[in-house]
């Protein structure tokens, strides 16, 4: 037998060893340190922890804003203004304010007039309470050439632009995945479903005030390569959104997302920004779900 052929021989039988010896060690999801404790709270802070609002329906926004600041969040967004008296009760802001919806966009000029007063008020209101961005999206296609559709998204968000530059609003567009066909975690027809969709139409703007909204559930679930995404267009992301892939559920270990990693990417960024944790709830107790997200995503 060759020197080669033992030497090879001894490094298969080295490899194998090591295999079974990884398989009887202890080993956890990167998301998954340890379990918070009933009285945890977000130390860390160098993420700005937010909570959006319908993912815990039917749970009392009163209830939900009083769980969010005993975990240690700074706001609760997507919340209805009328909600807003009763957030500042509880020391939170709200991070990003609701707008038109996903269904009714700017690709479709007809649609225009109502997304402009949609917009609108909601920058006026966000200024008043210093909500520093407003949601906007694309719409679906429906039928329209996509050339169009984004030609229309851009012109339209241009009638707008200038009141979100003069209240010092950021307008955020929000890719949507098309992939899943399920309510409110796939959105099949909608036109922005890349990054780099939005981007375009944040480049063909112009303007410092507008941004993109960049939902991990959906990149991951459209695109993947999340971090990469996070780096290349950093300068371009005004607010994040976060779930579990797949099925939108928490931030533990029965998903995909190494939340961990991608928040403390975020962090070397430079963001000073809110994340919003997006994900909906499939434990009886969403108080304790939302403190697992946040432990997390304290990085």
């Amino acid at each position: 037998m060759s020197h080669d052929s033992l030497t090879r021989r001894h490094l298969l039988a080295g490899t194998a060893g090591a295999l079974a010896a990884s398989t009887v060690l202890p080993h956890a999801h990167p998301t998954m340190a340890a379990e918070p404790t009933a009285n945890w709270k977000i130390t860390k802070g160098r993420i700005k922890q937010s909570v959006v609002s319908w993912c815990f329906n039917p749970m009392p926004v009163e209830e939900l804003a009083a769980g969010a600041a005993a975990l240690g969040f700074s706001s609760l967004e997507l919340a209805d203004p009328k909600h807003w008296p009763t957030l500042a009760k509880h020391g939170l802001t709200c991070a990003i304010a609701g707008s038109h919806g996903f269904a009714k966009g700017w690709n479709h000029k007809e649609n225009w007039e109502f997304c402009k007063d949609k917009i609108e008020a909601a920058v006026e209101a966000s200024a008043d309470f210093g909500c520093p961005n407003v949601i906007t999206f694309s719409g679906m296609l429906e039928g329209i050439d996509p050339d169009e559709g984004k030609k229309n998204t851009v012109e339209g968000l241009k009638t707008v632009i200038g009141l979100a530059e003069e209240k010092k609003i950021n307008l955020c567009l929000e890719m949507l995945n098309t992939r899943v066909d399920e309510n409110m975690k796939g959105h099949p027809g909608y036109q922005c479903d890349s990054i780099e969709w939005a981007a375009d139409v944040c480049k063909a703007i112009g303007s410092p005030r507008m941004k993109i909204l960049f939902d991990i559930y959906h990149v991951q679930i459209m695109q993947g390569d999340v971090i990469v995404r996070i780096r290349q267009f950093k300068d371009l992301i005004a607010h994040y959104h976060t779930a579990g892939v797949p099925g939108r559920r928490e931030l533990d270990d029965a998903q995909e997302n190494n939340y961990s990693a991608i928040m403390k990417a975020i962090v070397e960024t430079g963001y000073t920004g809110y994340v919003g944790q997006e994900f909906i709830p499939t434990q009886p107790d969403k108080i304790a779900s939302l403190r697992q997200a946040a432990m997390v995503c304290d990085v």
